[in-house]
C-alpha cells in the first residue's frame, strides 16, 4: 500500500467555523495521521499521512470543510510523515512553506 504525506493550505473563510475539530473526525475515519492548526494569516495549515487513496479523500473533503465554512483554494506541498501516531490539533501559526 503506498503511503502519501502533504501539507496543504486551506485559504477562505475557514477559522471559527470549526474546521479544525471536523479535520480531526474526518481524518480519524480515514486512519489518516498528522496534525491540523490555524495559520497566523486566517488559514488552515494540515499535515495528512496515510494510504494515497485516503490522503486524497481528505484533501477533496476539506474543498468543502464543515458546513459553515467557505473554502477557495487549497495548495498542495509534498512532506515528510509525522514522527508520532494519530491525528491532533496543534497550537496555532503554522510552519511556512
Amino acid at each position: 500500500m503506498a503511503v502519501k504525506t502533504v501539507r496543504i493550505v486551506i485559504e477562505g473563510r475557514v477559522q471559527g467555523v470549526w474546521f479544525r475539530g471536523w479535520t480531526v473526525q474526518q481524518a480519524e475515519r480515514l486512519g489518516i495521521r498528522g496534525w491540523v492548526c490555524n495559520r497566523r494569516d486566517g488559514n488552515v495549515e494540515a499535515l495528512f499521512s496515510g494510504p494515497a487513496g485516503a490522503v486524497d479523500e481528505m484533501i477533496n473533503a476539506c474543498r468543502s470543510g464543515p458546513p459553515m465554512a467557505n473554502v477557495t483554494s487549497i495548495t498542495e506541498h509534498p512532506a515528510e510523515p509525522p514522527g508520532e501516531d494519530g491525528f491532533h490539533v496543534t497550537k496555532s501559526g503554522g510552519l511556512e512553506f
